[in-house]
């Protein structure tokens, strides 16, 4: 059923997807409770830690959710280029501000998924922290980011395409401390 459906008209189906990883990402309690700056950069942290686990999501499931993914990454960063625009940012300046946007999504997408990968909460607090904190290790972060991982990856392609993708609540791990 779903392969007809994505073939059909998948935009609305990716807007919502994009959706539901932006306004997870966009959760008060990320920034209150877990530590995540509330400014443009912990925006972005969070939208790219989100994002880095629905895609991980997808990763695991049969075709088409290769396609899905890919148009997920393609709808991410049209998003992020029109934000730019938004914000000022000139027809000049703007390729090179998205090569490095996407140069650190990429960067931190590898980092997190090597952790993830291993289930090593510590590297995923440290590299969490490195980039969310600026160096303070991130072990309520890290230890979201596990639960949503483990959660994630029950999920067929029909489910996170008509549901969206289901985040934990961040307030649960407020006081999670490194084991």
């Amino acid at each position: 059923m779903i392969l007809g459906l994505f073939r059909s008209s998948h935009r609305p189906l990716i807007e919502a997807l994009h959706g539901s990883v932006a306004a997870a990402s966009r959760a008060p309690a990320l920034y209150a409770s877990l530590g995540v700056p509330d400014s443009v950069e912990g925006r972005f942290e969070s939208l790219s830690l989100h994002a880095v686990l629905a895609l991980r999501a997808l990763r695991r499931l049969p075709p088409p959710a290769d396609d899905v993914a890919q148009d997920l990454v393609n709808h991410l960063f049209g998003q992020l280029e029109a934000s730019l625009r938004e914000m000022g940012v000139g027809d000049v300046a703007v390729p090179k501000r998205m090569k490095r946007l996407a140069q650190a999504f990429y960067g931190r997408a590898a980092a997190y998924d090597e952790a993830l990968d291993e289930g090593d909460r510590d590297a995923l607090a440290i590299a969490l922290g490195r980039n969310v904190l600026g160096g303070d290790t991130a072990s309520g972060l890290a230890a979201y980011a596990l639960a949503a991982d483990r959660n994630l990856a029950g999920r067929d392609l029909d489910a996170l395409l008509s549901l969206g993708v289901p985040f934990p609540p961040p307030e649960r791990f407020a006081q999670e401390t490194a084991p």
